[in-house]
């Protein structure tokens, strides 16, 4: 990722942690025999959470990309950015 600050990456930590938690209680669910619904529920949770966070890291490359296009710490074209949004969609 390009030269990030502290609330560049908070939101990104507090949704990989999200994610974290529940895909916790997924793996506990389907252990104890859970219901469809509820594993279910919970895994489109975990992806919602790890997509937004997918979606932040790229926007976060993106603006710096955009604004500083001369930083090398993280060299990647828009289109090598795009690419990686893209896989995402």
């Amino acid at each position: 990722m390009a030269t990030t600050t502290t609330a560049d990456i908070k939101p990104v930590l507090n949704r990989l942690r999200r994610a974290q938690g529940q895909l916790g209680a997924v793996i506990a669910a389907v252990e104890s025999g859970g219901s469809c619904r509820d594993v279910v529920i919970q895994l489109a949770a975990v992806s919602s959470a790890l997509d937004k966070a997918g979606f932040q890291i790229i926007s976060t490359a993106m603006q710096k990309c955009i604004t500083d296009p001369d930083d090398t710490s993280d060299p990647m074209t828009m289109e090598e950015l795009q690419k990686l949004f893209m896989t995402l969609a």
